[in-house]
């Protein structure tokens, strides 16, 4: 009679266990979004605007590993020349790298007549 009220007590007090497998499965599932599906959002982000940023001249790195220069931009599509005389059309997602940025036209020094010195 001993046994059976030793296991009737294991039984009444397993309540407080039975929250160990959904304390480790909530575990699991925080630590794989944080581990894999946050930084793969972040890079996604990185992409796209890298993507909408693209302009003529900028030296870029397809997903295929064709390198080549941004000639033109349209809606959903970059024209890139791949040898002189040389163009193709390219969707923008694939689009991997930017490899240079075209460098932004300075403002042309302009100097007045007044403070010119002969």
């Amino acid at each position: 009679m001993g046994r059976s009220v030793t296991v009737h007590y294991a039984a009444a007090g397993g309540g407080a266990g039975s929250f160990t497998p959904i304390l480790m499965i909530a575990l699991l599932f925080g630590v794989m979004y944080f581990m894999m599906i946050r930084p793969q959002q972040k890079r996604r982000r990185e992409a796209e605007s890298m993507q909408s940023n693209l302009g003529p001249g900028d030296e870029v790195v397809t997903i295929g590993g064709l390198y080549g220069t941004v000639t033109g931009i349209e809606d959903d599509t970059v024209l890139i020349e791949v040898a002189p005389g040389v163009q193709t059309r390219y969707a923008r997602p694939a689009i991997a790298r930017v490899v240079t940025r075209a460098e932004l036209p300075s403002e042309p020094v302009t100097e007045d007549a007044d403070t010119v010195k002969e």
